[in-house]
């Protein structure tokens, strides 16, 4: 899926030829590099995969920060925009392109605006559009 809109908050780009053995992962043909205001993901919420587990879930802070939320709607805003009925995220640390997932969920691109949904690094979602249509009422 090419983006064809740009969002300040988020940056799209086309893989570099090292970034493209995390094709492997996914199903569609399309592959491309989602970051946040920092120009990687580190600024989506997200919990680190560490011994096997993502120990930050249990105690991460829910804080309703601006930014957090504005990243969320840029991001959902962004998968609407794809056309596509489902959109494939992996969220993984510069270099890991080739490692396998530690987890497959399936989720709808409403529980990524929830204040309390994290990203699990290491973590392959397949996300299912919601699409909404938006009215023009006549007057």
């Amino acid at each position: 899926m090419a983006y064809v809109q740009r969002n300040p908050s988020l940056s799209v780009e086309s893989l570099t030829d090292r970034d493209a053995p995390v094709k492997v992962h996914f199903s569609n043909p399309e592959v491309q590099y989602i970051g946040s205001t920092s120009g990687c993901g580190c600024d989506f919420p997200h919990a680190m995969f560490q011994n096997f587990a993502w120990p930050e879930l249990e105690y991460v802070e829910h804080l309703d920060q601006e930014q957090s939320v504005l990243l969320r709607q840029a991001l959902v805003t962004l998968l609407r925009a794809s056309g596509e009925k489902i959109v494939e995220l992996y969220g993984i640390w510069d270099g890991d392109f080739d490692e396998p997932p530690e987890t497959l969920e399936s989720i709808a691109a409403e529980a990524i605006l929830d204040p309390a949904f994290h990203f699990k690094e290491r973590g392959f979602y397949k996300v299912a559009i919601d699409y909404v249509k938006e009215s023009k009422q006549s007057g």
